[in-house]
């Protein structure tokens, strides 16, 4: 079963099935999927969390997928886990549908310390691709 926290911006779910957390963030032309911990999952939406601190509390988990559709330059999604449908299929994705290549993802994933949480994920699925 799932169980959802909803917030201004923000979406979170509990799976009690695969005792999994994930959660979507958006703004105008800013659209995230995360995976997130138990711990994560019952601070937000908590009366003494602010809009601002339940942002950053969701994006310090696994970043999963981003589209960004802003003023500042062409859209872009980057598929950071190609799982993220499958972690998260209670989640309406939204897509520009100019993806960033797996090489260009990987490049940033290595680059970004920010994205530090999908390396090894993103390693062990190059190393299977190879096995093919």
């Amino acid at each position: 079963m799932l169980h959802f926290k909803e917030g201004l911006g923000w979406k979170a779910c509990y799976d009690d099935e695969r005792n999994l957390y994930t959660a979507q963030t958006w703004d105008r032309g800013d659209y995230n999927l995360y995976e997130i911990t138990a711990e994560i999952y019952s601070r937000i939406g908590e009366p003494d969390i602010s809009g601002f601190d339940t942002y950053k509390l969701i994006t310090s988990g696994r970043h999963l997928y981003m589209d960004v559709n802003d003023t500042c330059g062409p859209p872009y999604t980057v598929v950071l886990d190609d799982d993220y449908a499958n972690l998260c299929p209670w989640a309406k994705v939204q897509s520009s549908g100019h993806q960033w290549s797996s090489e260009l993802t990987d490049i940033a994933v290595n680059t970004f310390e920010s994205e530090a949480d999908n390396r090894e994920q993103r390693k062990k699925k190059r190393e299977a691709k190879k096995k093919e």
